[in-house]
């Protein structure tokens, strides 16, 4: 297993990575978005023998991230508008929390 870079020289790398691309995450571009890119990524994963090298590493935004993540470590693919926001509120529209509350809650008598 490849071994990863930390403390000050690890924040440095990633700074300079980060950079690399101006700041924007890899994938996005590639499909015509301009994104702002919030991980560097390791192509070939740490855990299943990759390098901490810069020719193995991408920039990707949050949601690329996770896509990516999930693929190759065969995860089920994460779920849009799910989880909760930084208000602690749950994120899915479907959630009992965000319906319209405009009727009678459910289950009252009227």
């Amino acid at each position: 297993m490849g071994e990863r870079i930390r403390g000050s020289a690890g924040v440095k790398l990633r700074k300079r990575r980060l950079a690399r691309t101006g700041g924007l995450c890899e994938r996005c571009e590639a499909a015509g978005r301009v994104t702002l890119a919030t991980r560097v990524d390791h192509i070939q994963p740490l855990a299943l023998g990759g390098e901490d090298v810069d020719e193995n590493t991408r920039n990707l935004c949050e949601p690329c991230h996770l896509e990516v993540t999930a693929e190759q470590f065969n995860h089920a693919a994460p779920i849009e508008g799910r989880g909760i926001g930084r208000d602690g509120r749950p994120t899915s529209a479907d959630h009992p929390w965000n319906r319209d509350r405009s009727g009678p809650p459910p289950g009252s008598k009227v």
